[in-house]
């Protein structure tokens, strides 16, 4: 084969066009690599650890001495066993409805009263959202030291304004624990619902608002007529979030009254904690888990049931 020819050849393979990979499939492989990341996350934050505990879940796992082996359905029986469970579980829903209610109507509000863009509103809108930037646990400690009896200012300040004559013990029984409680979740949580619902609110086509007036009806047919129904999925969204976070309480309760008095203000999380790290039994913190996990999964999927917007 002479030099000739193989050059011709190579000049040939040069000039003849590269096969390109087809659009669907470029397509295909660069939704993958924006979905890694995601996959990523979920499966090392959450399928990892839901497969670490549904493991603990049927073993004889202590913190102390690891997994000594299966045991199911042990950790299961052990965990209706506990005296606390249902105490545990009938406090966390009380909790759950008061704090609901008071904070998705006092959102709603709010949000009624700053949709409008003025600078009042701003400034209100403003003051709300605040406590929602600090953090649940540095919010918690701020309001133990507000409610201390030694260091706390609210009861100086009560009894300075004549509102009180002896000092009140904010975290001493269990409703002024539970309702002192709720306040900090009031304040600490309103604004960030307030926003979800404003937003809902200000999507609402002024078209609509237009066509009712020219109905005939008033700001009362107006709200239940036409701004409930449009505001249905923030709704949802508002209630699924406080109702999933308030069944899941743990910081405000550990901070503030440590389950006190009397193991009177314990949730079923704190009651979790304690079997994994004061009884040091991962199994039946797992197996705790995992009824909370499906528990939560059927209350999610009612609530949407209930709320989720009609076409």
């Amino acid at each position: 084969m002479t030099t000739h020819s193989v050059s011709a050849r190579a000049a040939a393979a040069a000039r003849r066009p590269r096969r390109r990979m087809p659009m669907s499939r470029r397509r295909a492989l660069l939704g993958w690599a924006y979905a890694a990341p995601a996959a990523a996350f979920v499966v090392l934050l959450f399928l990892l650890p839901l497969l670490t505990v549904s493991r603990m879940s049927v073993s004889d796992w202590s913190l102390l001495g690891g997994d000594k082996g299966l045991n199911a359905p042990d950790n299961f029986v052990d965990v209706f066993r506990e005296p606390l469970l249902w105490p545990s579980v009938a406090f966390t829903l009380e909790y759950t409805v008061i704090v609901g209610v008071i904070v998705l109507v006092l959102a709603m509000l709010l949000a009624l009263l700053v949709q409008e863009s003025t600078r009042w509103n701003s400034v209100l809108r403003t003051a709300v959202l605040v406590p929602s930037a600090l953090g649940l646990a540095s919010s918690s400690l701020l309001f133990w030291g507000l409610y201390s009896p030694n260091i706390g200012p609210l009861n100086p300040i009560l009894q300075g304004l004549g509102i009180i004559d002896e000092p009140i013990s904010f975290l001493g029984t269990p409703d002024a624990a539970l309702w002192s409680t709720v306040f900090l979740i009031v304040w600490r949580f309103t604004g960030f619902y307030m926003l979800i619902l404003m937003v809902g609110l200000q999507a609402i086509p002024g078209d609509v608002y237009e066509a009712a007036r020219l109905d005939g009806a008033g700001r009362i047919r107006t709200y239940w007529s036409v701004t409930l129904p449009l505001l249905r999925p923030s709704i949802a969204l508002a209630t699924v979030l406080s109702v999933t976070g308030s069944l899941l309480a743990f910081d405000q309760f550990f901070i503030l009254t440590k389950g006190g008095p009397d193991n009177t203000t314990v949730t079923i999380v704190q009651l979790i904690y304690r079997a994994a790290f004061q009884h040091f039994d991962l199994g039946v913190a797992g197996a705790m888990s995992l009824l909370v996990l499906a528990a939560l999964l059927v209350i999610n999927l009612i609530q949407f049931r209930l709320l989720r917007a009609k076409d």
